[in-house]
């Protein structure tokens, strides 16, 4: 809602202008003591924020909606905006409206948006927020990202869309930046994802610019990052110091995780719930540092692959497990710790305040302990990290000199800097000290003078010191000295000369003591911003140290052991355990297995009933694997296994709604992607691949994968599977084992056993996982009776062991079938849409066809086709 300029009264025109500049921002432009919002704003602030809607300009005939919030209070309602994905404008008052002529002047200070939020609270504190920019330049997609409120920056290049989009869910990016417009599928999946996409108009000044990126040899990565400061310089207005040298990675230096496996490992986030609650996140988070909790999540995104680093890891953990009382010393240090990471990030920023430097201080005060702790384990795999525990003892002997112990959270009313560590202070502070005795001694004097008892000498902002009498008692004050000031109901407020005198000593004294005790804070928040790289140096040494304590600790509590490392192909864990549902079920009821895969096993061909531990299994392998190559001990009796290059995944059915894409086929995409891209030191889980189609389909396919897998890829693989006559693949495939989860029937009563086995299951029992789920006992027998009918039906299609080796089986009918038989293409495909001969009912079939001629095939969704091809198979029986 724009007004026409000339309509406006100056205040509004000078909105307007600034609003102009920030048309995809809600502005919050500064009256008083409230930030106000105007026009399109205020109708929508008014119903995100639950505010009340009210208007400017009543008698107009147009009247302005408005709604307000109160100065102290914004920082909540700006993260309430925040967090629904929208960016908002602060515009401040840049002058003091007492001394402004005209109008006063006023002008954004920062801008804030999804990806530049500071003060990230609660469950927030322990993760990254991250902003990215996206850079696009023939093959290569560049990428850089950082966190704003501790100053992280990093970039690295890509050679696939797929593998940046890969990325930024990983990141779990909230906002993306970009300098030219990207291509409209990356748009597509950022829209899909509710991530905020940005634009930067220019580059910042390459002084600006080039100390970050001096370490970047690559020129499109050089740029990426020019993008992404570019915008924080634009949007932050203020100093950027703490950002650090933006580091170039490379994704091949760590396992590669995609997003749909980690999604479907519950590594971060609960498949369930959607919370952290259930995931190895959760299990492993023993740190008792915000900062390292959100270590702790970027070594658990980004696996070793490096041998020696993951063993210079296990060293330390070793050592922490080995010291337990010195481990206990460490984490009672380290729980005093507080996030130096982005308390450096608010003292570069401008927004740290007196009890921010109050927490720095004890921080560092922890530092000499910590190290002496590590100095009493007497071990050299902690001296490389004990010598970067830099106690910055100047900056903590600044604070405790400067700052007071219990400060205020505002930094502009007094109270932050301590006595006597500024002259002009105190003597500031004395005056007003002795000022408020002396007026304490008139009180008393002018009480004697007159001989009025309750006279006091109060004070408030609008009329200073003042003489309160009451009415009944005004007969007996001296009319020459005594000058009214205020009326009361009951009283009369005076003044006098000496009075006077002495509120312009105390006021002024007090006036300057606040502006100078304002300056004293500035200061020493410029001399800790001298020492950021140094906090921040100190902040990542600690935050590793917390993390391996971690580990050590749930290394412990769980029984966890150290897991050998080979670069053989080998792979043998003994009695593991997924460490999750472990926690949830108690050690001595969770069931341990075996997984033994030599050279010559490339694959496990898992069978067995549905809720008997198949996926568990597969699922522990995964996390076992994770665990190991981010140096953390695993939850086995022992284990020797090889260092994975990637994981990838196929577990759980679920529609990818977003995309509209359906169970099969996002199951054949997980697949697809791991068939593409694994090689010979990956680890590859497929659950169930193929039951999402038809039998023969599913089978068919389950197979050729198996075989592809097997021929080309070479991959470690655990394949389960219900299709029971694929166990008859290990009479053709060399490197492939059967292995079975059993269970067993007593009295009719389907038992779980939990342990796998060598050898193919005997049977699926799927009558008796319904029968477990509680169906209707008519059901389950009408159920029993059909099966044996099939299989009565069906002996000669269903002899054990039997595989699918030929694709006409699947795809062709017998020719002795007397089913009508249906036109093949010549690569032996189904011709999907070609009307089957003898068919009793042409106008069915043309009322069909000519729907599929009228078909925008291009604007629907995988989804919506399926759908279309049910009703039409409906419709042609």
């Amino acid at each position: 809602m724009k007004i026409v300029a000339k309509k406006l009264t100056p205040m509004m025109e000078q909105y307007q202008k600034v609003k102009d500049q920030y048309p995809d921002a809600f502005l919050f432009y500064r009256l008083g003591d409230f930030y106000e919002l105007f026009n399109d704003d205020a109708i929508k602030g008014a119903q995100l924020l639950e505010l009340t809607l009210t208007s400017r300009s009543h008698s107009a005939k147009n009247p302005i909606p408005m709604c307000g919030v109160p100065h102290r209070a914004v920082e909540n309602y700006v993260d309430i905006l925040i967090d629904k994905g929208y960016k908002v404008a602060i515009c401040e008052q840049m002058e003091d409206p007492k001394k402004a002529k005209g109008m006063v002047k006023r002008a954004v200070t920062r801008l804030v948006t999804p990806g530049t939020q500071m003060d990230l609270k609660g469950d927030q504190a322990q993760s990254n927020n991250y902003l990215t920019a996206v850079y696009l330049d023939g093959s290569d997609y560049c990428l850089a990202y950082a966190d704003l409120s501790t100053g992280e920056l990093k970039t690295t290049t890509f050679q696939q869309q797929s593998e940046l989009m890969n990325e930024l869910i990983n990141l779990q990016t909230r906002e993306v930046v970009h300098l030219e417009k990207l291509p409209q599928s990356i748009i597509d999946e950022l829209g899909k994802r509710n991530i905020l996409i940005s634009s930067q108009s220019q580059l910042a000044k390459e002084a600006e610019v080039s100390y970050l990126t001096q370490n970047l040899e690559n020129q499109n990565q050089q740029h990426v990052v020019a993008i992404l400061v570019s915008y924080l310089l634009t949007t932050q207005k203020r100093s950027l110091a703490h950002l650090q040298i933006a580091q170039s990675y490379q994704p091949s230096s760590f396992m590669k995780i995609d997003h749909y496996s980690k999604t479907n490992l519950e590594l971060m986030t609960n498949l369930r719930s959607g919370k952290r609650q259930g995931t190895l996140v959760w299990l492993l988070d023993e740190t008792k540092t915000a900062m390292g909790s959100r270590l702790l999540k970027r070594w658990l995104d980004r696996p070793l692959i490096d041998q020696q680093k993951i063993e210079k890891r296990q060293d330390k953990v070793q050592v922490l497990l080995d010291n337990y009382f010195e481990r206990q010393n460490l984490q009672d240090e380290l729980i005093k710790v507080y996030d130096l990471e982005r308390l450096a990030g608010r003292v570069a920023y401008g927004s740290v305040n007196g009890r921010d430097l109050i927490q720095l201080k004890t921080s560092l005060q922890q530092v000499p302990k910590i190290k002496y702790v590590l100095e009493t384990m007497d071990s050299p795999v902690f001296d490389e990290l004990g010598n970067r525990l830099d106690p910055l003892e100047d900056i903590a002997d600044l604070m405790d000199q400067a700052i007071n112990d219990d400060p205020p959270i505002s930094v502009t009313d007094g109270g932050v800097i301590k006595d006597h560590y500024n002259d002009q202070l105190d003597n500031y502070r004395d005056a007003m000290n002795n000022g408020k005795q002396w007026i304490a001694d008139l009180q008393q004097k002018e009480r004697q003078t007159t001989g009025i008892n309750n006279l006091k000498i109060g004070y408030n902002h609008v009329f200073g010191y003042y003489i309160e009498v009451t009415k009944v008692n005004l007969d007996k004050l001296p009319k020459d000295r005594y000058e009214r000031k205020q009326t009361l109901t009951n009283a009369e407020r005076f003044s006098t000369p000496e009075l006077k005198e002495k509120e312009a000593l105390i006021l002024g004294a007090q006036e300057k003591s606040t502006a100078l005790e304002y300056d004293l804070f500035v200061e020493v928040r410029e001399q800790v911003k001298t020492a950021i790289e140094r906090l921040q140096a100190l902040a990542e040494a600690l935050s590793e140290l917390d993390v391996l304590q971690s580990f050590a600790v749930v290394s412990e509590k769980y029984h966890f052991v150290r897991p050998e490392l080979n670069h053989d192909h080998q792979l043998m864990i003994k009695n593991g355990r997924h460490p999750v549902v472990e926690k949830f079920m108690g050690h001595q009821e969770y069931v341990p297995n075996d997984v033994q895969m030599g050279q010559d096993t490339d694959i496990l061909l898992i069978t067995g009933p549905n809720m008997s531990g198949k996926s568990t299994y597969m699922r522990q392998l995964a996390l076992s694997a994770v665990m190991a190559q981010m140096g953390c001990f695993i939850p086995a009796e022992k284990a020797n296994m090889p260092i994975f290059d990637q994981i990838f995944t196929r577990i759980g059915a679920a529609d990818d709604l977003v995309s509209g894409e359906s169970t099969f086929m996002v199951e054949m995409m997980e697949a697809n992607n791991a068939l593409l891209h694994a090689t010979r030191n990956s680890l590859i889980l497929f659950d169930e691949i193929g039951r999402g189609t038809a039998t023969y389909d599913g089978m068919a396919l389950a197979q050729a994968i198996i075989e592809y897998v097997h021929n080309n890829v070479h991959a470690k693989t655990l394949f389960s599977t219900h299709y029971h006559e694929l166990t008859g693949l290990d009479q053709q495939l060399d490197k492939l084992q059967n292995v079975h989860v059993g269970a067993t029937e007593e009295n009719g009563e389907l038992i779980f056993l939990h342990k796998v086995t060598d050898g193919p299951a005997d049977k699926s029992y799927g009558i008796h996982v319904a029968k477990l789920a509680g169906m209707p006992a008519t059901l389950l027998k009408r159920a029993n009776h059909i099966l044996q009918s099939l299989e009565s039906e069906h002996e000669d299609d269903h002899v054990a062991g039997a595989t699918v080796t030929e694709s006409k089986e699947v795809n062709t009918v017998n020719e002795s079938n007397t089913q009508p038989q249906y036109p093949v293409e010549q690569d032996g495909q189904l011709e999907l849409f070609s009307p089957a001969p003898k068919q009793p009912n042409h106008r069915r079939n043309d009322k069909v066809l000519k729907q599929l001629q009228g078909l925008d095939l291009m604007s629907m969704t995988p989804m919506e086709v399926m759908n279309q091809v049910y009703q039409w198979q409906q419709k042609l029986k």
